[in-house]
């Protein structure tokens, strides 16, 4: 069986958060905004629980779990790069993708759902 698109992008954004926060931390020394990035940002994996959801309201509810912590992560990185901590955008525009296929995921699941 082939892995969700979802379950795949959000783990390859987490390791991205990982690798990102990692750095600010070894170069800029800053830690209170890289650590509330990398809960958020690692917390996106709820998408996985969602894939074993015990009812089509569980499964929405996981992915807008998921949703809510892609928001978290997309401001706490607006944040870090309008500070200037951090310059490179492809965390941002990381997020951004997942958050649309999120958003799209969801409405697709609540559409299935009528």
């Amino acid at each position: 069986m082939a892995e969700s698109l979802l379950i795949v992008k959000s783990k390859a954004f987490a390791l991205e958060i990982i690798k990102v926060c990692n750095e600010i931390k070894r170069t800029k020394k800053e830690s209170v905004l890289t650590n509330q990035l990398i809960r958020s940002g690692t917390s996106v994996g709820a998408i996985r629980e969602a894939f074993y959801a015990h009812s089509r309201a569980d499964f929405i509810a996981r992915l807008q779990i998921a949703l809510k912590e892609c928001s978290e992560s997309e401001y706490w990185l607006e944040l870090l790069i309008e500070s200037g901590y951090y310059e490179d955008k492809s965390a941002l525009e990381m997020c951004a993708e997942l958050k649309r296929l999120l958003i799209s995921s969801i409405n697709t699941a609540k559409q299935n759902a009528q």
